[in-house]
């Protein structure tokens, strides 16, 4: 079971994750020559960070090359009250949905999503519009990204 506890970080865990932010796949060896720290000490931060869930995992952003230059967009949703599990369980089943976020403010959650074409997004929006609990959407398209340092989630 994880620890639920805070996890104070200390000068030396924010360099680390700066620079696994910078390069997730950069060896041990050099991440700990640029902290000036053994490589031992660097594997027993990266295994404290992990099993706080400060770091959750390492992975591939996609760009919008590899995405076939089709369209994406961010799709706000009022959910109407107790229908929440249902319209997140049925999103996540969505491939085209590439991440869901609980939000606060006018909408309950916020869907990135992405799509091959108008056509497709409009038919998406649609399916999104028509799920049983869903009461609002708005959806904005993204035009061009200015600052990407990860995902938010």
């Amino acid at each position: 079971m994880p620890d639920s506890r805070a996890i104070a970080l200390d000068e030396i865990d924010r360099k680390l994750i700066a620079l696994l932010q910078i390069n997730a796949r950069e060896s041990v060896a050099t991440l700990a020559r640029h902290l000036g720290i053994a490589r031992t000490t660097v594997n027993s931060r990266l295994a404290r960070l992990e099993k706080s869930k400060v770091i959750t995992g390492y992975g591939v952003r996609l760009g919008q090359r590899l995405l076939g230059g089709g369209l994406q967009a961010y799709v706000g949703i009022k959910a109407q009250p107790r229908s929440g599990k249902d319209i997140v369980r049925r999103l996540g089943a969505m491939g085209q949905v590439q991440q869901l976020c609980a939000v606060s403010g006018e909408f309950d959650y916020v869907a990135w999503l992405s799509s091959d074409s108008p056509e497709q997004l409009d038919q998406l929006l649609d399916q999104i519009g028509s799920l049983e609990g869903v009461e609002k959407t708005t959806t904005s398209i993204i035009l061009s990204s200015k600052v990407d340092r990860g995902q938010p989630g």
